[in-house]
């Protein structure tokens, strides 16, 4: 089949539709969680979804996004009222959360399998992984993940400024008279969001990647926050679209595929950035 072949078909047609989105939308909050060191946050609260996808697979909800959205957003928020907590440092109430929900998610799966499946190493694989599930979204997922989608961009561009400050220096923000404590909520309750649209797309191990690459790869080149963030953004949904029809077209898993293509433009753009400076 040739790539236009491979562009005809629903299933694909839905995968990219909803793969551009999720990446576009996480490039635009990773820009900000680089900047502000809190990478890591996205890194730990994949792993809170991959504990809440397992305990609605247990008890056999049909549509896990009811149970798994609100877990995520919850532990956002408390991720973030732990970063200010001199007792329990950020990083260290991020590795309690990922290494919990991960273990948790884990036995639950183990000692009480799905549907009465013997073997359960290939669904664990597929959710930390991605697999290919993306290629196989129910139309209700695909309007969920477009609306969410929506929501996520129009928050970003709505409170462009307010992001910008809070992100370069959050106690000046504080000062004149911006609610930075709102804006944080808000940014936390947005990247709960984005974790679990891209549950489907790279699995709950690889998302930080699907955070983290673009917008260090656009610092390569350009220094300006608008130019970042533009430039992350285009590279994320590249990338995305490259992945999943290479995945269609080979049978690779689309979440390995899509960051092995984020890292050879970062490695692209690292060349780019160092002859620039030279």
């Amino acid at each position: 089949m040739t790539l236009w072949d491979y562009l005809e078909l629903p299933y694909v047609q839905n995968a990219l539709l909803v793969g551009v989105l999720v990446a576009l939308c996480a490039s635009l909050l990773g820009v900000t969680l680089v900047l502000r060191r809190f990478s890591f946050i996205g890194d730990g609260l994949s792993h809170v979804a991959f504990g809440a996808m397992t305990i609605a697979a247990v008890v056999g909800l049909t549509n896990d996004m009811l149970l798994v959205m609100p877990v995520t957003i919850v532990c956002a928020v408390l991720l973030l009222a732990a970063g200010s907590n001199a007792k329990i440092k950020g990083d260290a109430s991020v590795a309690m959360i990922s290494v919990g929900a991960l273990a948790v998610g884990y036995l639950l799966m183990n000692r009480f399998p799905p549907n009465g499946k013997a073997n359960i190493s290939g669904d664990v694989c597929t959710t930390l992984f991605g697999g290919t599930s993306i290629l196989t979204l129910k139309p209700l997922e695909v309007w969920m993940s477009i609306g969410l989608s929506v929501v996520v961009v129009a928050f970003f561009v709505l409170f462009y400024h307010k992001i910008f400050a809070v992100t370069f220096d959050e106690n000046f923000a504080a000062a004149t008279g911006a609610k930075t404590r709102l804006y944080n909520l808000l940014i936390a309750v947005v990247i709960a969001v984005v974790i679990v649209l891209a549950m489907k797309l790279v699995g709950s191990l690889l998302i930080s990647a699907l955070v983290v690459f673009p917008a260090l790869s656009a610092m390569r080149v350009f220094k300006s926050f608008r130019g970042v963030s533009i430039c992350a953004a285009c590279i994320s949904v590249l990338c995305a679209a490259a992945g999943i029809l290479i995945a269609a077209d080979r049978g690779t898993p689309v979440g390995s595929t899509i960051v092995v293509a984020d890292i050879v433009v970062f490695g692209l753009f690292s060349l780019i950035g160092f002859v620039k400076s030279r």
